[in-house]
C-alpha cells in the first residue's frame, strides 16, 4: 500500500507462526521498519493413524472436488502422496476442481505443482462453500485438514448436497517450550503487536501466560488475527482484536498491520523505547 514503506518503524511485532511460515511475513514487516520477534506457538506433525487418509488418497481420482483450507493441508497432503509413491506431477486429473481458501494456500498448492481452479474471494471456508454451492450437489468432496478443525465447513458442504470425505492430514501441537525472553517482553507489554494465525496459536500462548492475563494485555498490545475464525476465538476468550485481516498473504497482512498504525499513530512506542533504555 502506498505510504506504508516505513509505517512500522520502531514497532516490535511478535509472530507466532513457525519460522518457515513466518519468513515471508517477517520480511514484509521488516521492510516497513518493524522489529520481528519469532515465538512459534504451534508445531505440526503427520497424523498418528493414516489409515483413513491413505484410503482417500489411493482413490483420489474418485473425488470431483478437493478443498484446501491451509498451507499446511497442502504440504502434508503432497508429502503423504509422495510417501505412498504417488506421482505428484499427476495427482489431480483435468476433470477435478481444486479450490483453495485463500491466495497463500493457492500459492502453496501451485508451488507443489498442483493446479488451482478457484480461490475464495473472501478467504474463508464458509465463503468458499457459498461460491461452490451451485455445483456441489451429489459430488464427492475431499477435505484434508487439521485434527483440530471444527465441523462447520464439512457440515456446510453436506448442507449444499456434497458427499464429504473429511480426513486428518496433519496434527496441530503445542511446542515443548516457548522462549522465556519473549514471554517476559509480552508480560511487560514491551511489544507493540502479536500476530495470531489460528485459534491454536492463541490457546497455546494462553497456556504459557494465562488466558485472563493475555486478555488484559490485549488492551495494551495490538492483537492481529488472520481470518474470522481466529478473531472469533480471541474475542470468545475476552481478548481485544484490533487488527483483523481477511487477506492471508504476507503482503496483504503486512499492509493491514501498517494501515492500522498509520491510522492510529501515537507516541506510545516512543515512550516504551525511552523506558527500556533505563532497564
Amino acid at each position: 500500500m502506498p505510504g506504508n514503506s516505513r509505517a512500522l518503524a520502531g514497532k516490535r511485532i511478535v509472530l507466532t507462526r513457525t519460522p518457515e511460515q513466518a519468513r515471508e511475513l517477517a520480511h514484509a514487516l521488516e521492510g516497513m521498519g518493524a522489529e520481528i520477534l519469532l515465538l512459534p506457538t504451534v508445531v505440526f506433525a503427520p497424523p498418528e493413524n493414516t489409515e483413513a487418509l491413505d484410503s482417500a488418497l489411493r482413490k483420489l481420482d474418485g473425488f470431483a472436488v478437493i478443498l484446501f483450507t491451509s498451507q499446511n493441508a497442502v504440504r502434508f497432503f503432497v508429502g503423504r502422496c509422495r510417501h505412498l509413491g504417488m506421482d505428484t506431477g499427476r495427482l489431480v486429473s483435468p476433470g477435478q476442481l481444486i479450490a483453495a481458501v485463500g491466495p497463500a494456500t493457492a500459492d502453496a498448492a501451485m508451488q507443489e505443482g498442483l493446479r488451482v481452479d478457484l480461490v475464495a474471494k473472501n478467504h474463508n471456508g464458509e465463503a468458499l462453500v457459498e461460491e461452490l454451492r451451485g455445483s456441489l450437489a451429489g459430488r464427492d468432496v475431499l477435505l484434508p485438514r487439521s485434527d483440530l478443525a471444527d465441523d462447520r465447513l464439512p457440515n456446510s458442504l453436506r448442507e449444499a448436497g456434497a458427499r464429504v470425505t473429511d480426513v486428518v492430514v496433519y496434527r496441530t501441537l503445542a511446542p515443548s517450550a516457548l522462549d522465556p525472553r519473549i514471554l517476559t517482553k509480552i508480560r511487560r507489554a514491551e511489544v507493540d503487536a502479536i500476530v495470531f494465525a489460528s485459534p491454536s496459536s492463541f490457546r497455546n500462548l494462553c497456556a504459557s501466560i494465562g488466558a485472563s492475563e493475555l486478555a488484559r494485555l490485549s488492551a495494551r498490545i495490538q492483537f492481529a488475527a488472520i481470518g474470522a475464525t481466529t478473531a472469533r476465538a480471541l474475542r470468545d476468550a475476552g481478548a481485544r482484536v484490533e487488527i483483523e485481516a481477511s487477506e492471508s498473504s504476507a503482503a496483504g497482512l503486512a499492509d493491514s498491520i501498517a494501515e492500522y498504525y498509520r491510522c492510529h499513530a501515537s507516541p506510545a512506542n516512543a515512550t516504551r523505547q525511552v523506558k527500556e533504555q533505563w532497564h
